[in-house]
């Protein structure tokens, strides 16, 4: 017992040991050193728990099985509260003696603690990235250590383990995703109506608004971000920015009462644009079952573009058809640098 406590007294001190290095598998050392301490516990108690001929193991005992359990938890627990005190860690507490040399000594420009900043959104990447895989990984090897010693309950430790995991994986995620979708899909309604722009009397569109440009770009510069992290995490953060940038797109459309005939175009020619031209990335994505087609091309898995869809007025001209689509084909030309980073090479589920 007295192992196990010191177990959970070392894996606190884990933290302290963060380098915030991640290596080609989007990971640091936390889930290494984590998994090795655990391991190195579990085999310092094998004279313990081996028996002598004509002697009782220690698990048979109920209260034994149960103490052990209850302490085989915990230690898990700990180093789950490790992670999140380390995703909002701030910068001043960040530990920069187990950086390269290159990085951690002085240059021209100062301290590393001048240079060396970790964003709390790259932090959140950096653990968000550690926990999918310690579900993945580490927690079922270590399933396989307890087991292969005779612990009990292993099957309740790591599913209350994997659970508290998961708890702490979606509230991290959740702050991300505030912290970069909030800005934008801050930035649409103004951005639409700058300049008393009004739907009943506009000018016929030249080309797609700065707005939405700008949304674009934001929404690029959060994949280059994530990208930088974890290829993996990709996916499942830009299908919530884009989901939330419809969302709101959707509420602004059905707050118009009346769409003038170049103001039907500029809606539809905005709805292209996310919806088809730029957001490549959705039609691969399991958002959700309720799926529509817009433009006879593309599947739109979110419920939000179908409620904005039925709110916008159809095009009838053969005239201001071709107009929308020369607009579109010119916005991918001068974009299609940018815009593909939205493409998705292959089908993906997606954990939101």
């Amino acid at each position: 017992m007295i192992t196990l406590q010191h177990t959970a007294e070392d894996v606190k001190k884990l933290a302290e040991k963060e380098d915030w290095i991640v290596d080609n598998e989007s990971l640091t050392s936390l889930p290494s050193q984590f998994e090795q301490c655990v391991i190195h516990s579990i085999q310092s108690l094998k004279g313990v728990l081996d028996c002598k001929p004509g002697e009782t193991s220690v698990f048979q005992q109920t209260k034994i099985q149960e103490d052990v359990c209850h302490l085989s938890i915990n230690i898990m627990q700990v180093f789950i509260d490790c992670l999140e005190q380390l995703s909002t860690k701030p910068d001043s507490d960040i530990d920069t003696t187990h950086l390269p040399g290159d990085m951690s000594s002085s240059d021209l420009f100062g301290s590393i603690h001048e240079d060396f900043s970790l964003s709390v959104e790259r932090r959140l990447l950096i653990v968000l990235s550690n926990c999918c895989y310690l579900e993945r990984h580490t927690f079922l090897n270590l399933a396989e250590h307890f087991e292969k010693h005779g612990f009990q309950g292993v099957e309740k430790i790591i599913q209350v383990s994997m659970d508290s995991l998961k708890e702490l994986d979606q509230r991290l995620f959740e702050i991300y995703i505030e912290l970069k979708a909030d800005p934008i899909v801050g930035s649409l309604e103004p951005g639409i109506y700058a300049g008393y722009f009004d739907w009943k009397d506009c000018l016929p569109p030249t080309g797609v608004r700065n707005y939405l440009k700008e949304a674009l770009v934001h929404i690029i510069a959060v994949h280059a971000e994530v990208f930088t992290i974890s290829k993996e995490l990709v996916p499942r953060v830009l299908s919530r920015i884009v989901e939330a940038v419809a969302e709101e797109l959707s509420r602004l459309m059905q707050c118009v009462s009346s769409f003038s005939k170049n103001g039907a175009l500029q809606v539809v020619k905005l709805w292209d644009v996310i919806v088809n031209k730029c957001v490549f990335l959705l039609p691969s994505l399991d958002i959700c079952r309720q799926t529509i087609l817009f433009d006879g091309f593309h599947k739109i898995p979110c419920s939000s573009f179908k409620q904005a869809l039925e709110a916008l007025p159809q095009l009838s001209s053969g005239a201001d058809k071709k107009l929308l689509e020369e607009l579109l084909n010119i916005f991918k030309s001068s974009m299609q640098f940018q815009l593909t980073c939205f493409q998705a090479s292959s089908s993906t589920m997606v954990k939101t």
